[in-house]
């Protein structure tokens, strides 16, 4: 369903597609434990596959759903409303990403097949591209409006960069192939994943200008999603046959993030009051997104 299991705007003032929705699908997932994490399906009315990729402090959801002939489209959840988001013009898909309180939304669209990065404040869509980018990933945003993502130059080589104010910064972990922002919190501190000259992928956390290395013991993968304000991070580890698990690292180490029978969950967003959001896929191969507390 997403297209960022491996990672992988509109001109200003383009319209937002609205169409206010039900919630049709907001129960627990059988077989939660009682005493730990607790998990609500979400699914977007009528669709054929829902994920949610980001949650602000109000609660406010975003993500992504696939319609009956297959298009992507985004959507809002509000209060129980859905909202669908949809770029004009967009070839096949829109996926917002993150939410930040002030309810403005980063995400990816694409057009005639080059993805972009994009901006959605008040209605109001922008596009967002480094300088000399090919291809271009907004995932995170934060309570300033900071933007961080990843994107594609003639170096054949992502590289993460963070938008503060119009204003665009390249960052790269020293020594990797790749790099990929991907959350950002009020304090600035930035989450992504990379891969070494091994080809192997780890998480990592940007503080300060000092990159730290996130890995899940025993994991074969890692990949560091989002970050709430008091620094706990979410993604998701690969096992050794390739299958993704969800965690979350907070002072106590790491936790999985795993829905019961799921065949494999990804968490890629928290707020300051620790809901996680994700995806999930279900023995019948179907995705479905998730909030769990």
């Amino acid at each position: 369903m997403t297209k960022r299991k491996l990672l992988q705007a509109y001109p200003l003032g383009a319209t937002l597609v609205m169409a206010a929705l039900f919630l049709v699908l907001m129960a627990p997932v059988k077989g939660a434990p009682p005493s730990a994490i607790t998990f609500t399906t979400i699914d977007f009315p009528g669709s054929t596959s829902s994920d949610v990729e980001g949650i602000n402090a109000g609660g406010q959801m975003v993500g992504t759903y696939a319609d009956a002939t297959g298009r992507l489209h985004g959507f809002l959840l509000d209060k129980g409303t859905f909202t669908t988001i949809d770029f004009p013009g967009a070839t096949t898909f829109t996926e917002p990403i993150g939410i930040n309180s002030r309810g403005q939304i980063s995400g990816i669209y694409d057009s005639g097949g080059t993805q972009h990065g994009f901006l959605l404040n008040q209605g109001t869509f922008s596009t967002i591209d480094p300088p000399g980018s090919t291809f271009t990933q907004a995932v995170g945003i934060n309570d300033s409006g900071q933007v961080v993502g990843r994107y594609l130059n003639g170096s054949g080589s992502f590289h993460g960069f963070v938008l503060d104010h119009g204003s665009y910064t390249t960052f790269d972990v020293p020594g990797a192939t790749q790099t990929d922002g991907t959350g950002i919190n009020s304090a600035g501190e930035i989450t992504g994943d990379y891969v070494d000259s091994l080809g192997n992928t780890h998480g990592f956390l940007l503080n300060g200008g000092v990159f730290s290395a996130i890995d899940v013991p025993g994991a074969a993968a890692t990949q560091a999603f989002g970050i709430d304000s008091p620094g706990q991070i979410v993604g998701s580890s690969f096992d050794a046959a390739g299958t993704p698990h969800g965690f979350l690292r907070d002072k106590s180490g790491f936790t999985t993030v795993d829905v019961p029978g799921a065949l494999q969950t990804f968490a890629f967003g928290i707020n300051p009051s620790g809901h996680i959001v994700g995806s999930y896929e279900k023995a019948d191969g179907t995705f479905h997104g998730f909030v769990a507390q």
